[in-house]
């Protein structure tokens, strides 16, 4: 509804313009009436009014002052000069005015209704316009804002290029952001530990947390941010100038500010933040490699569900010394011997040893990089040496650290990927265990008559005479003597069936050269001599007969 003011000093005229556009129109306008020039501009500090209808002669302030007075206030405001005067003086000067109309009292009341009517409908197309007007302003500013994301985000993967810094100067140059590209910068990453249902749900967090840091950081820094293509809000930050602030005195109001970037996350989004930062600044040519620092600073700490703020203080690349690089490699060389050989206790205590120094406070990023690599790739050459390939689809992940939130998530599958090896080797073990013991009892069972000493068997089957002995009672739960004599026993038994071969010849077959001998390990384990148990086999036979 439109705000219609009546102003003329005929009391007549108004109350009449009044009752008729009142009772015309009631649904299209909200009818004011005043009788003098003073008592309308009263009224229009009060409420906002769209058209005023005036007489352009009045007493004290004309109608023509009146309109220069309203329009000051109320640019947008529609005028129609109603009056019974022709003289073209008036009329040039309320022609020169803006949104301003032009009527002589004697065209009568049809004619000022139309006249009315026409600017409701020049009003409504410039709301209507003025709406268009807004939406692409709007529509314009997103654009720009994606366009200055993407651009933030190449420059993150890819540099400084020549031709990114030109584009990227001409998007900043649109934002209140004032970054200078000869200046150096300082860089910050934050994630958010909440996990998100839906993208659109993110989409919002992510929007809100870059509101929330860029209005706290943006009070004394000139930044701006942007969402990686990992989901995660980066900053560009460089103090503002007039500051002149120290480099350490600069890390640290970045440092406390990300504090409290934490905690207004978490009153208002109810969301934890984790926090990385560049504790020095660097070149733009420089920005792809100190993100991936703090990606990388951040990856190794994040995982406990608590909110953290760290500063990376690299100085100079960090180099191993040969001692610290060969105590490393030795350290998982041995481990490695330990898993081939089965010794699995060894084994898992320099795997603990190790992977315990991925998660201390201390270690330096580059260090843990280098160890965890030694013990992924042991791991992973131990997989393809013993043809775990297709067996264990997700071993590959071993090598690639952006796989996994966190460095703990990497540790829990380093020790998923060595208990999956421990489990094969132990029942590959098992497996060739079985098999060789198999084929020892097989031997002895079908040789009893060859040499079964315990060099001799060792020999057949390349094992050492010592540990063989004791891998025999491991498996079988006896000793090997102790199988050979039972299996000698049993032969012997099936021969004594047999009455044309004489105890002498028994002897020989089951591997005695004495009669004596087999005769006296025979009543041993069988309580009665060779011939006594055939004499008894007769005895039973002929018994149930």
């Amino acid at each position: 509804m439109y705000r219609l003011l009546i102003v003329d000093d005929e009391e007549i005229i108004t109350d009449s313009l009044y009752e008729t556009f009142s009772r015309h129109m009631p649904d299209q306008l909200d009818v004011y009436k005043a009788y003098s020039a003073a008592e309308a501009l009263s009224l229009m500090r009060r409420s906002r009014i769209d058209m005023v209808l005036t007489d352009i002669r009045m007493p004290g302030v004309s109608g023509l002052e009146l309109t220069e007075e309203i329009q000051s206030h109320w640019p947008l405001c529609r005028i129609i000069f109603l009056t019974g005067h022709s003289d073209f003086e008036y009329a040039y000067q309320a022609f020169q005015m803006n949104n301003v109309r032009y009527l002589l009292k004697t065209e009568g009341y049809d004619k000022v209704m139309h006249v009315v009517t026409q600017v409701m409908e020049e009003i409504r197309q410039s709301h209507d316009m003025n709406k268009l007007l807004q939406q692409q302003r709007e529509m314009t500013s997103r654009l720009t804002a994606f366009k200055q994301d993407e651009m933030l985000r190449k420059l993150l993967q890819e540099g400084a290029s020549a031709g990114v810094l030109k584009e990227l100067q001409q998007l900043l140059a649109e934002t209140p952001a004032d970054l200078k590209l000869d200046s150096p910068i300082y860089l910050v990453l934050g994630r958010s530990n909440q996990l998100h249902e839906s993208v659109t749900e993110q989409e919002g967090t992510q929007a809100s947390v870059r509101i929330i840091g860029t209005s706290l950081l943006g009070k004394h820094t000139q930044c701006v941010s942007t969402t990686d293509h990992y989901g995660d809000v980066v900053w560009l930050l460089q103090p503002k100038r007039e500051q002149g602030t120290a480099e350490q005195h600069f890390a640290r109001y970045i440092e406390g500010t990300l504090e409290l970037v934490q905690e207004s996350c978490t009153a208002s989004l109810g969301i934890s933040i984790n926090f990385t930062f560049s504790g020095h600044e660097c070149d733009w040519s420089q920005i792809p490699r100190q993100y991936e620092r703090l990606r990388l600073l951040q990856w190794m700490r994040i995982g406990d569900d608590v909110s953290m703020v760290l500063m990376d203080r690299y100085d100079e690349p960090w180099v191993a010394s040969p001692k610290e690089a060969v105590r490393i490699s030795s350290r998982v060389e041995a481990m490695s011997g330990f898993l081939e050989t089965g010794r699995f206790q060894s084994f898992y205590e320099l795997f603990e040893e190790l992977v315990g120094e991925l998660l201390q406070q201390d270690m330096t990023m580059e260090r843990a990089m280098e160890t965890y690599y030694h013990l992924a790739l042991s791991l992973h050459t131990a997989f393809n040496r013993w043809g775990l390939k297709q067996r264990t689809p997700d071993q590959r992940s071993l090598l690639y650290l952006n796989h996994f939130p966190s460095m703990k998530e990497a540790v829990q599958y380093l020790y998923q990927a060595a208990d999956e090896l421990v489990n094969f080797k132990r029942a590959n073990e098992e497996e060739r265990a079985n098999l060789v013991v198999q084929s020892l009892c097989n031997y002895i069972k079908d040789n009893l008559e060859k040499d079964l000493t315990l060099v001799r068997l060792a020999e057949l089957h390349h094992f050492n005479p010592s540990y063989l002995s004791r891998f025999f009672k491991q498996e079988m739960g006896i000793n090997l003597s102790e199988f050979i004599d039972d299996s000698r026993i049993r032969k012997a038994k099936e021969l004594l069936m047999d009455s044309e071969l004489m105890v002498r010849e028994v002897a020989l077959q089951v591997g005695y050269e004495s009669a004596h001998s087999f005769t006296r390990l025979f009543k041993k384990l069988t309580g009665m001599a060779p011939q006594e148990y055939r004499e008894s086999l007769f005895t039973r036979s002929s018994a149930q007969r």
